[in-house]
């Protein structure tokens, strides 16, 4: 049983740490970054769940980018020392001009119990800041 649960966890890091494919020049690329103990992973394209969440492909023109964001807070224990929760944030990120061969990147960082993200183009100009849809201990 042992050497199952070993092989389990070690093809599942494997699939972590596979190298990413490599940008299609007919294609935008968006890279998701998060500062150190934060995780933002890619979740929906145009409302269709992606199979690998570590970026986003998208052809050129408008599309409606969904990632999920999570982060420990506090507890808020009297004593100080209760566990920290887990917040999921579901963010929004919608552009009009994707444009093929051109890199993008998506950041997000909590905001109490909250969270804020942006993604920029290549020249690292603002082109759109995310919605939260939704956050929680879920």
């Amino acid at each position: 049983m042992q050497r199952i649960t070993l092989t389990a966890c070690t093809l599942a890091l494997t699939a972590c740490a596979s190298e990413l494919p490599q940008p299609s020049p007919d294609q935008a690329w968006v890279e998701l970054y998060a500062s150190a103990g934060y995780m933002l992973m890619a979740d929906k394209l145009d409302d269709k769940r992606l199979n690998d969440g570590r970026y986003f492909q998208v052809p050129p023109g408008a599309h409606e980018l969904q990632a999920r964001f999570m982060f420990d807070v506090p507890s808020g224990g009297s004593s100080g020392m209760a566990e920290p929760v887990q917040v999921t944030c579901e963010l929004r990120y919608r552009y009009d001009n994707f444009e093929a061969g051109k890199r993008y990147q998506m950041q997000a960082r909590p905001l109490m119990r909250e969270a804020q993200g942006w993604l920029y183009d290549e020249q690292r100009n603002l082109v759109a800041k995310a919605d939260v849809m939704r956050c929680g201990t879920f």
